[in-house]
């Protein structure tokens, strides 16, 4: 399964790595705008919103992409590892 997190902090972006290869996914992570967000998300099975940490921008970039490639969204408030545990913990198992 493929994951794109947006938003969190730039100090967990390994952690956020680590916690989705516990899980057996693969995954990107955007915590900044870079140009061409939308290029760069591809197809993901599953995209995570980190919604406190994240500009609108981010936020209608990814759910437009999602769109496009019939890709799960989850908006989640809190960017912790437990939160993302959470989250992966209902969706991949």
């Amino acid at each position: 399964m493929s994951v794109v997190i947006i938003g969190g902090h730039d100090r967990m972006v390994s952690q956020y790595k680590k916690i989705c290869r516990q899980f057996n996914c693969k995954a990107k992570v955007f915590t900044q705008m870079p140009a061409g967000l939308a290029r760069q998300i591809g197809s993901p099975d599953l995209i995570v919103l980190f919604t406190n940490t994240v500009s609108h921008k981010m936020v209608r970039c990814a759910v437009e992409e999602a769109g496009r490639c019939n890709a799960e969204v989850i908006r989640c408030h809190s960017s912790s590892r437990n939160a993302l545990k959470e989250i992966l913990g209902s969706v991949c198992e």
